[in-house]
């Protein structure tokens, strides 16, 4: 299963947001540039998070991200469903009519699968994922950074 690019970034914001001091509150635009990506995906992303309790997000002088209390303890299995959406890992619909439909084994195997890999998210938080070394790595990250494309995958990922 591959995750849609706002799952993802949705992850890589609320990461970053959990190795952020308490008394620090980046903005849209300084995390949208630190993880390289625009800053109109990144608004998109940042509005779902806060809309699910993930992000607290306020405008103004005192503004700023941070990540809520719900944001650490959350499992990435129940994130990941909610940023994913109920869609299935095929879509079967009228639009592509399939002589299996009515009684395909397939799409309820990969039904199985998928939430297979939503379970095995599901004994993560996101405290998990941000020990080190990727903590350290988080907090590295250059400010400025916008290249507009988000960063090389290496062997690690």
């Amino acid at each position: 299963m591959q995750l849609t690019r706002f799952t993802d970034l949705g992850l890589r914001v609320v990461m970053r947001l959990a190795v952020t001091g308490d008394s620090d509150r980046p903005g849209s635009r300084e995390v949208a540039d630190e993880l390289a990506v625009s800053y109109a995906h990144m608004a998109k992303v940042i509005t779902r998070l806060a809309e699910l309790g993930i992000v607290d997000a306020r405008r103004g002088r005192r503004g700023g991200l941070a990540i809520t209390e719900l944001g650490r303890t959350a499992s990435v299995g129940w994130l990941v469903r909610r940023l994913e959406g109920e869609g299935e890992v095929v879509e079967c619909d009228g639009t592509n009519p399939c002589p299996l439909r009515a009684s395909c084994l397939l799409r309820s195997a990969l039904r199985s699968a998928q939430e297979a890999f939503f379970t095995s998210l599901d004994s993560l938080t996101i405290e998990d994922l941000t020990r080190t070394p990727t903590r350290t790595i988080l907090l590295a990250l250059p400010q400025g950074a916008h290249t507009g494309s988000a960063p090389a995958a290496t062997n690690g990922e």
